[in-house]
């Protein structure tokens, strides 16, 4: 019986860093996968602390999480086996194949490029002999000389499957027409040769008033603009990269009058910020994050998310002066959550015995604001778990992701029941009155009737005023649609599927 034939790749490659090749990957994912095409996302080493746990308990980046959900698929580690977490000045977390593999520097991971290349391979290999189309995505931008030698998730990755190449650039960040031109010129020309389309994303106005610049570099490149991209506001995608967040960063008022305000710490070493997503869409909800300590009167409900780095990010807290207001506004009776990392800060003390974070048998203390002791050990626990809020019993549900295991006093009790593989077991902490609680479940707001009900706990009398969107998941999915059919209406789709082999016949039926 003959062996099945690969499938064929397409690569999605950018002009740079955050000009929306993730979207466009995605995009793609949903309208293949709208033609009844078998598409799998795939992007070969990422970068990012937001991470997410799949159903087998890997480890993987919170954007091919989209990709496949994007194209109708629960999430796998091969479509996304490398992934490094940034913890220190030049120094990340390394997760392979959904386990953490050790930490690395640039130089050490320069040196280990081909061995990592080998590996990361395989998880495509098995992808194209499972599926019908890879959609990769390419990290940064695909044209950097300086680290050409040790890019494995660019055009290595197309090259090595003979990938045809869609270009992304961002015109709303200005120099469209160098960011397309000079990104060529500084391509091998086996590199060029596999460029066979032009995105031009998020822009702004009348795309009709860009025909001129799409003859031109049609004309200086002699590849077709597959694309001109309307910048929107109207869909709600999760991002992977905390410089999304950077627009939503100490702004000048943090109270609305008659919403329910809310305030999250930015951390240095934040991670899974989409957290909180759900209750940023909520039209009772006027959420900010803060970079910097303020007096926090009139917020209801202060978060301390996720960190990558713990311990560095509580010595952050005492050294900028946020202790001290955050302490200020627990005196005043305000509601502190922290969520995993944060959860650990809300503690006595962090405890690193084996120099997880940083160096060995360090101690750092918390807040204190919860009899708990956390410390730090060498595995990582990553886990979908579900569960119950007990006071009204509202179901939960989500994944751990932490190297710490929190251990909390006779006098506190936890909120949560957890159950794993039938099992039950205690998660977090709460304090006596019910004001400040911690907890290791990512996602605990994704769950619609907890999040109703915990809004109208802190809304101080707006709780008749919540809209809360219901659903996560079929949120998300209604999303999804409207972003493929936002690519539909302005790309190329018919040509991109020439491209890649699949006929007329695929979009007609």
């Amino acid at each position: 019986m003959p062996s099945k034939k690969p499938a064929q790749c397409l690569a999605v490659l950018g002009t740079g860093s955050d000009v929306g090749k993730s979207v466009v990957a995605a995009a793609l994912c949903r309208i293949f996968s709208d033609l009844g095409i078998k598409v799998v996302p795939y992007k070969a080493q990422n970068m990012s602390n937001n991470s997410f746990v799949t159903p087998q308990g890997g480890e993987m980046g919170r954007a091919q999480v989209m990709q496949a959900e994007c194209a109708r698929l629960a999430p796998h580690v091969d479509m996304n086996p490398l992934l490094l977490k940034p913890s220190a000045d030049n120094r990340s977390q390394m997760v392979l194949h959904g386990k953490v593999a050790g930490e690395t520097s640039s130089e050490e991971f320069r040196n280990d490029r081909s061995r990592l290349f080998g590996m990361v391979r395989e998880s495509l290999d098995r992808l194209r002999m499972e599926y019908e189309l890879v959609v990769i995505e390419g990290a940064g931008s695909c044209a950097e000389v300086n680290l050409r030698d040790f890019d494995i998730a660019n055009f290595r990755t197309a090259l090595s499957c003979n990938a045809p190449v869609i270009l992304v650039a961002d015109i709303d960040r200005g120099g469209v027409f160098a960011q397309v031109l000079g990104t060529l010129a500084l391509l091998s020309e086996p590199e060029r040769a596999l460029v066979r389309g032009i995105v031009i994303n998020r822009f702004r106005g009348d795309a009709s008033l860009f025909a001129d610049g799409v003859d031109f570099l049609e004309k200086q490149s002699g590849i077709p603009v597959l694309g001109v991209i309307p910048y929107f506001n109207g869909i709600e995608l999760d991002s992977e990269d905390s410089v999304i967040l950077d627009g939503l960063i100490d702004p000048r008022n943090i109270l609305k009058n008659g919403m329910i305000n809310i305030a999250i710490i930015r951390l240095p070493h934040i991670s899974n910020f989409t957290d909180f997503s759900p209750l940023m869409r909520e039209n009772s909800v006027n959420l900010s994050y803060l970079s910097r300590p303020r007096n926090l009167a009139g917020i209801q409900l202060l978060i301390i998310p996720g960190s990558k780095n713990t311990m560095s990010d509580m010595g952050w807290l005492k050294q900028t002066g946020w202790e001290d207001a955050i302490r200020q506004y627990a005196t005043e009776g305000g509601n502190i959550v922290g969520i995993c990392g944060g959860y650990q800060m809300l503690g006595k003390s962090i405890h690193d015995p084996h120099g997880v974070e940083g160096e060995m048998e360090r101690i750092v203390p918390g807040l204190g604001f919860l009899d708990a002791q956390t410390v730090m050990g060498r595995e990582k626990r990553l886990s979908r778990v579900r569960g119950i809020w007990k006071e009204g019993g509202y179901p939960l549900a989500g994944y751990e992701i932490h190297m710490g295991t929190t251990t909390i006093g006779q006098g506190l009790t936890a909120p949560i029941e957890m159950e794993e593989n039938g099992t039950a077991y205690p998660d977090g902490a709460i304090s006596a009155d019910g004001k400040i609680w911690g907890t290791y479940l990512h996602g605990i707001f994704d769950e619609p009737e907890f999040r109703k009900a915990f809004l109208k706990n802190i809304g101080g009398g707006r709780g008749d005023a919540i809209d809360y969107k219901g659903d996560t998941t079929v949120f998300k999915d209604a999303q999804y649609d409207l972003l493929a059919e936002h690519f539909r209406k302005n790309m190329d789709i018919e040509s991109i599927m020439k491209m890649i082999g699949f006929g007329h016949n695929v979009i007609a039926g």
